[in-house]
């Protein structure tokens, strides 16, 4: 067997894939940009992973090696694993391309939410002799005390088969699916839009704990509006059992509002220049749910929301709305024309939430009647 690379060595990177391949027995090689975390972790040599509530006990993930990309090598990698920000696949595709052995094949499955990164990644890495799959992470992580991670004890890494080209992982923490295509985008529309709906309305309410704004009254009426449309739209547009899709829904609902998984509104609401792109988690099922008559008003205020959310630690984001204005990065991020029935929509939904911001005393668990 042998060594599995892990690019990306954050909290998927470490405390979800790391701590699979340590269940695995499997040696593991992370490659991170970062040298001061490679320094870390090789000083280390372990981190613990620490899972929510009482139900496990914690995981020391150890005999490991770290490498930043200037001393990288895929020598005697079985498989590549790239947990990184859709955003940064390309740059990871540019540095892969300069370590791989033309005389071989080589396996990646790309670990991030986003649509369709196995064929963003492929196209920066430029070769043929490269198979990329890519999986859907259902796994909360965050960060603990000096590399440690808190997790869910989330038990596999689910992937797309077909894209693997006949390669069988042998690690039965990774399960790979045929007819996965489709895959992604159902949990991006399910999950993840469901997480921008209680993220982005959790802080025009004033939560700062995002267990506490799922669990809010009116926040959790609205997630259960959308679930509902999304199901139904979703069922027509891929030809989902109805009970699956619910259940699939249900699962993440309890997911999101079980206290036990300690997680804030700031994690969630990172990087919404991002979430609020085209065919990312909240235009794109708005523009699916409309396209089947279904009610889109949720995700439509959740982008209002989100086009509406300052911290003072999204840097990129500050500089964005600073520089654009709300209907312009509606045209220009979120490919909204003006003339769309969407883009009035959310226009009228900024201009209630800004009511609620100018009060300047948001009171979490009040009713706002977002």
């Amino acid at each position: 067997m042998g060594k599995v690379v892990v690019v990306g060595d954050g909290k998927t990177g470490r405390g979800f894939l790391g701590r699979l391949l340590k269940e695995a027995g499997r040696e593991i090689l992370f490659i991170d940009r970062d040298q001061k975390l490679v320094d870390a972790l090789n000083e280390a040599g372990s981190f613990t992973v620490h899972f929510f509530g009482d139900g496990r006990e914690p995981l020391r993930v150890d005999h490991f090696q770290a490498a930043a990309w200037e001393n990288a090598s895929f020598e005697d990698a079985e498989l590549i694993l790239v947990s990184v920000g859709g955003q940064n696949l390309p740059d990871v595709g540019k540095s892969m391309a300069g370590l791989l052995d033309e005389s071989r094949h080589y396996t990646v499955i790309t670990c991030e939410n986003a649509s369709h990164p196995s064929a963003l990644l492929k196209a920066a890495v430029g070769k043929s002799n490269i198979s990329v799959s890519e999986a859907t992470v259902f796994c909360t992580t965050i960060e603990g005390e000096g590399l440690d991670i808190r997790s869910e004890d989330y038990p596999c890494l689910q992937c797309d088969g077909d894209l693997l080209e006949g390669y069988e992982p042998g690690i039965r923490q990774i399960r790979p699916f045929p007819q996965f295509s489709n895959f992604l985008t159902r949990k991006l529309y399910t999950y993840n839009a469901a997480s921008c709906v209680i993220a982005y309305l959790g802080w025009i309410k004033g939560y700062e704990n995002y267990g506490d704004a799922a669990n809010d009254e009116e926040i959790l009426a609205l997630l259960d509006r959308n679930y509902q449309a999304t199901n139904r739209a979703l069922c027509r547009e891929f030809g989902y059992d109805e009970g699956d899709q619910e259940e699939f829904a249900l699962l993440s609902r309890k997911k999101f509002c079980d206290r036990t998984i300690a997680d804030t509104i700031s994690r969630n609401a990172r990087d919404p220049q991002r979430k609020l792109a085209a065919g990312e988690r909240i235009i794109g099922p708005i523009r699916l749910l409309l396209q089947y008559g279904e009610d889109a008003s949720v995700l439509e205020k959740t982008a209002a929301a989100a086009l509406l959310y300052t911290a003072p630690q999204e840097k990129a984001w500050t500089k964005l709305r600073a520089e654009k204005s709300s209907g312009q990065i509606l045209e220009e991020i979120c490919k909204v024309g003006r003339e769309e029935i969407i883009f009035s929509d959310i226009m009228n939904y900024i201009d209630r939430f800004e009511e609620i911001l100018r009060t300047g005393n948001r009171v979490p668990g009040a009713m706002y009647h977002l």
